[in-house]
C-alpha cells in the first residue's frame, strides 16, 4: 500500500460536515432532490408502502429534475415484494417510431442519428411502469400519488443553484423550440437560483395522467397531442406506436458476489455490465488492497475496459439480436477476461464502439419496514433529453432515440421501427440470504456500471458506512460509448482527492490520468440498507447534486 493512506485521500477536499445517514424502522427514501424524498416520506408516513412512495417520487422528480426524467422519459426498475419474496424487474424502454429507419437517415446526409429534436426521440416507456406497478402493488388510489407531482407544476418550485445550471448550460439548444423555450427559458433566459418557476402546460398533462392512467398516455389525448405536434416538427411517430408500447416484466439477472446475490436490470439496459464487471474483480484480494490505491484502481478499470469490448462487440435489442448474453455473465468468461489483466500495465482491448453516452438520469431507492424495496431509475436520456416540448402537452420527450442507435445497417445497435435501442439505464438490488441487504443505483451514462462497482466494492469489500462509501472518491476509465468520444485516446479521469502518489503510479501503468476537481466525478448515489436482524433501515445520498435520505 504505497500510493497513500487511505485516511488522507477521504479528509482531502473533505466537506466540512460531513452528511450523516439516515435511519429508520418504517421506511427510508433516498433521492437527488430532498423535495422528492420528503414526498416519498409523506406518503410512507401516510400508511402507504414503499411501492405507493416510488410512484409518487418518480412523479415529483419529473417536476423537480426535469433535466433528467419526467413523463416523456423511460424507467428501469428492480424491485422485492415482501409479501411474495419475489424479486420482480420492469423494462420500460421506449421504441423507434415508425419509419425511423438508418436508410431515412442516411438519405437526409445524417453520418449519425440526430442528438436533438424530434427526431432524436423514442416513444416514452416510464408511464406504463408506473402504472404496472401501481396496479400489481400498490394500496393507495393512483390519482392520490400524482397529486404532490401536479402542485409542484402548477404552484412552482424554487429553483437551486445546481437546476439553474442545468438550465443554462442548455439554454441554447432550448430555445432552437418554441415550447421548449416557453416552458423552461421564461424572459428568454434561465431562471436564476431562488426565483420561481411553474409548468403550467405539464401540470395539464399530469393531471390527465392521474385521471386516466397510461390510457390517456399511449392511447388518448396525450398521446393523440404528442403525435398531432410531432408530424407538424417532420417527426415519423404514429398514434399506433404509443398505442402499442408495453412494459416488459421479468425475473432480473443476476450473479453472486462474495455470497451475495446481485440483482440488475437485463437487456436492452446493460445492467448486465456491472455483474461481469463484478465477476472479474471478484477473482482479486481486494479487501488486502487500500482503496484508494493505484493497484486496486487500477483492476476496476481494467475490468472495466474488457466487460466495455463484450458490450460493445455484442448487445443490441434482444428481440431483434441473438448474443451470448449467458456467456457474458458467467464465472467462466469472467476467469478468462481475468486472466487478459496486466496488473502492471494498461491496455486497451478491441471492441467495435457503438453510439451511446454519459446520459443525464434521476436514479432513486425507497425501501419499507415490511421489507419491501426499489430500486428505480428513470431518465430523459441527455439533459433535458431531445431539448423539443411537445407543444401544448408540456412534455419534454427523451432522446434516447438519437443517443442510443446505429446508421450502421451491420450493426446489432441499428435503428429499425419498433425496436429497443441498448440502455446505459441499470439499477441494483443486492440480497443476503434472500433477502434484500442493499439498494442502490446512480446516474452517469457509462459511468454507471463503473461508479456502481466502486461503491458495492467499498461496502463489500472494504466494510465502509454507506456514506463514506458514496462520498469516497471516484473515477472513471473514457471513453465509454459516446459518439463524440469515437477515436479519441483512452483517459483515466479521477477525482482530486485520490492521493497523487497513486495518480503517479497509476501513470507509470500506462494510464493518462486526468485529475478532476475534488467532488466532480459526477453520479448522484443512492443507497439504502435493510437490516434484516435489527429491523432497521440506514440511507445514505450523494453530496455531488445535493440529494436527501430521509427515514422514520
Amino acid at each position: 500500500m504505497d500510493d497513500g493512506s487511505w485516511g488522507l485521500s477521504i479528509s482531502e477536499g473533505k466537506r466540512a460536515v460531513q452528511r450523516p445517514e439516515a435511519v429508520g424502522t418504517r421506511g427510508m427514501v433516498a433521492s437527488a432532490h430532498p423535495a422528492a424524498a420528503f414526498i416519498g416520506l409523506s406518503i410512507l408516513q401516510r400508511g402507504g408502502n414503499a411501492f405507493d412512495a416510488a410512484i409518487a417520487t418518480a412523479a415529483a422528480e419529473g417536476v423537480l429534475l426535469p433535466m433528467k426524467c419526467g413523463l416523456g422519459g423511460d424507467a428501469f426498475v428492480v424491485l422485492h415484494d415482501a409479501k411474495t419474496r419475489e424479486m420482480v424487474a420492469y423494462n420500460g424502454s421506449g421504441v423507434a417510431a415508425a419509419g425511423a429507419t438508418a436508410d431515412y437517415y442516411r438519405s437526409r446526409g445524417h453520418k449519425d442519428m440526430p442528438l436533438d429534436g424530434v427526431h432524436a426521440a423514442s416513444v416514452p416507456g416510464g408511464v406504463g411502469v408506473y402504472e404496472a406497478i401501481w396496479k400489481r402493488y400498490c394500496t393507495m388510489p393512483w390519482a392520490e400519488l400524482w397529486e404532490p407531482a401536479i402542485r409542484l407544476a402548477e404552484e412552482g418550485i424554487a429553483i437551486t443553484d445546481y437546476i439553474s445550471r442545468r438550465y443554462a448550460e442548455r439554454a441554447e439548444r432550448l430555445a432552437k423550440f418554441e415550447y421548449s423555450a416557453k416552458q423552461f427559458l421564461p424572459n428568454g433566459r434561465a431562471p436564476a437560483m431562488g426565483e420561481r418557476w411553474a409548468a403550467p402546460l405539464l401540470a395539464r398533462s399530469l393531471r390527465a395522467v392521474a385521471q386516466g392512467g397510461a390510457e390517456a398516455f399511449y392511447r388518448g389525448e396525450i398521446a393523440e397531442k404528442i403525435v398531432a405536434y410531432c408530424k407538424t416538427q417532420g417527426g415519423l411517430f404514429e398514434l399506433d406506436d404509443f398505442a402499442r408500447q408495453q412494459p416488459v416484466t421479468y425475473r432480473p439477472i443476476s450473479s453472486d458476489y462474495r455470497g451475495l446475490t446481485v440483482h440488475e436490470t437485463a437487456p436492452p439496459s446493460q445492467g448486465f455490465l456491472l455483474l461481469e464487471q463484478l465477476n472479474i474483480i471478484e477473482g482479486f484480494d481486494l479487501k488486502s488492497l487500500n482503496p484508494m490505491s493505484a493497484e486496486r484502481i487500477h483492476l476496476l478499470t481494467e475490468a472495466k475496459k474488457l466487460a466495455f469490448a463484450d458490450r460493445n462487440r455484442y448487445a443490441g435489442d434482444p428481440a431483434f439480436v441473438k448474443w451470448p448474453l449467458e456467456t457474458l455473465m458467467s464465472k467462466a468468461h469472467a476467469a478468462k477476461r481475468r486472466a487478459e489483466i496486466d496488473p502492471a500495465q494498461s491496455r486497451w482491448p478491441a471492441g467495435a464502439v457503438i453510439p451511446e453516452h454519459d446520459g443525464d438520469t434521476s436514479y432513486f431507492a425507497v425501501a419499507d419496514g415490511k421489507g419491501n424495496a426499489l430500486s428505480f431509475i428513470h431518465s430523459l436520456s441527455n439533459s433535458f433529453g431531445s431539448c423539443f416540448v411537445a407543444g401544448e402537452t408540456g412534455i419534454t420527450l427523451n432522446n434516447r432515440a438519437g443517443r442510443g442507435f446505429s446508421l450502421d445497417p451491420d450493426h446489432p445497435n441499428v435503428i429499425a421501427p419498433g425496436r429497443r435501442t441498448m440502455h446505459t439505464l441499470n439499477a441494483y438490488l443486492i440480497c443476503k440470504d434472500g433477502a434484500p441487504w442493499l439498494v442502490g443505483g446512480t446516474p452517469g451514462g457509462d459511468q454507471q456500471t463503473q461508479w456502481s462497482t466502486q461503491v458495492i466494492s467499498n461496502v463489500v469489500d472494504h466494510g465502509m458506512p454507506l456514506q463514506d462509501a458514496i462520498d469516497a472518491p471516484r473515477w472513471y476509465s473514457y471513453p465509454g460509448t459516446d459518439p463524440g468520444s469515437l477515436g479519441k485516446s483512452p483517459v483515466l479521469r479521477v477525482e482530486g482527492r485520490i492521493p497523487e502518489a497513486a495518480r503517479e503510479a497509476l501513470a507509470k501503468r500506462g494510464h493518462t490520468v486526468e485529475t478532476l476537481g475534488p467532488w466532480s466525478g459526477g453520479g448522484a448515489v443512492q443507497l439504502i440498507q435493510l437490516d434484516q436482524d435489527q429491523g432497521v433501515l440506514r440511507g445514505a445520498t450523494d453530496p455531488r447534486p445535493g440529494g436527501l435520505a430521509l427515514g422514520f
